[in-house]
């Protein structure tokens, strides 16, 4: 399950977003520090496809993907040096697979500090930068000592010497000049900055119209590698709230589109890399989320080791080419289903159905 956590300063607008996705739970008060323990909360993947699918083949079962998400409480100025919620807030991310920043762009009264996302940005990422060079100034020495002796860590030395030059130039490490395999190299660190961004430009309802146009492209140019949205997340909270027809129907109304759930949630699996196959059957339907690039065994691994152990191959047709048909077996009779073997790289939006043996 993939794991998103949010970052902000106070009263950004990081449990608004958590009550956007969750459907409600986080309290959402205009001083800071309202979150001081983290809400933690689980949804759904929204996905029309299996909707479809699970319709066509009468499905008693429907499962989609989930997803886990965080609201930390508010970052402030000094928290690399216990300032806020200090430790307890770096603490809360360190694990997460994608941070998303949430970054306030409209103005209220009732709270304090700028309504300006760059600033914003520059505060969290500030902050971010001075903690993972803390952590990079505690291991390094050590690496670097113990590769006198064991050549193999070089690499690791090599990756962590330039992830101190880049954090000690204030520049984040998913924005920097590191490659691919130096930033791999640094996963087991846990660095911050290491993991991908995706930031959420919070605006009030008037500015929605100018959030593509103004607002949006201004962040994108100082974001760098992030991917950034633009949304009303207090719009988003009160809709998700809402029944679901009534919910799709203020959604549309106000020109929403989709909704904040499928939004943050497609655009963080982009940023990881993830892609979802899908099975369908009387019995079940059910969404996979897979590594983009996996080949056919490891997606068969995703539903149970056995399937890869003993994967023979894999019978396999898009969703859409499936759906127009009607059935599998009018897919089968029609010779529409290809079968592939153990190099077969899987497309987002395969329909699997896996033959093995163990």
């Amino acid at each position: 399950m993939e794991r998103f956590g949010f970052v902000g300063l106070p009263n950004a607008g990081k449990s608004s977003l958590f009550n956007a996705l969750a459907g409600g739970g986080a309290l959402a008060a205009p001083y800071p520090f309202a979150t001081k323990d983290p809400n933690v909360g689980r949804a759904r993947v929204p996905d029309a496809r299996l909707d479809a699918l699970a319709a066509m083949s009468k499905s008693k079962n429907v499962v989609h993907a989930a997803c886990e998400f965080m609201d930390i409480g508010g970052l402030v100025a000094g928290a690399s040096q216990g300032e806020g919620l200090g430790n307890k807030f770096l603490a809360g991310i360190r694990e997460v697979d994608t941070i998303v920043y949430v970054l306030r762009a409209f103005e209220d009264d009732d709270v304090t500090g700028p309504p300006d996302p760059i600033e914003h940005l520059t505060t969290v990422e500030t902050e971010l930068c001075l903690a993972d060079l803390a952590t990079v100034d505690s291991q390094l020495p050590k690496k670097d000592k113990l590769s006198r002796l064991d050549k193999s860590l070089l690499p690791e030395v090599a990756a962590l010497t330039a992830a101190r030059q880049a954090l000690d130039d204030g520049v984040p490490l998913y924005r920097s000049n590191l490659n691919d395999d130096q930033r791999a190299i640094l996963k087991p660190a846990f660095l911050l900055t290491n993991k991908p961004v995706l930031a959420v430009v919070n605006v009030a309802e008037e500015d929605l119209e100018d959030v593509e146009a103004k607002i949006k492209p201004v962040v994108e140019e100082m974001a760098g590698k992030a991917d950034v949205l633009g949304m009303c997340v207090q719009l988003e909270a009160e809709a998700a709230q809402l029944p679901e027809d009534e919910r799709s129907e203020m959604l549309e109304a106000l020109g929403l589109g989709e909704g904040a759930l499928p939004r943050v949630v497609h655009a963080a699996y982009h940023l990881l890399g993830r892609r979802t196959f899908l099975t369908t059957g009387e019995k079940e339907s059910r969404a996979w989320t897979f590594r983009a690039g996996a080949k056919a065994p490891e997606c068969a691994g995703v539903i149970h080791s056995d399937f890869e152990r003993g994967f023979i191959r894999a019978e396999v047709i898009h969703w859409d080419t499936l759906l127009e048909l009607g059935s599998w077996n009018r897919a089968k009779e029609v010779g529409k289903l290809r079968v592939e073997g153990k190099d077969y790289e899987v497309v987002d939006g395969d329909v699997l159905d896996i033959r093995f043996n163990v």
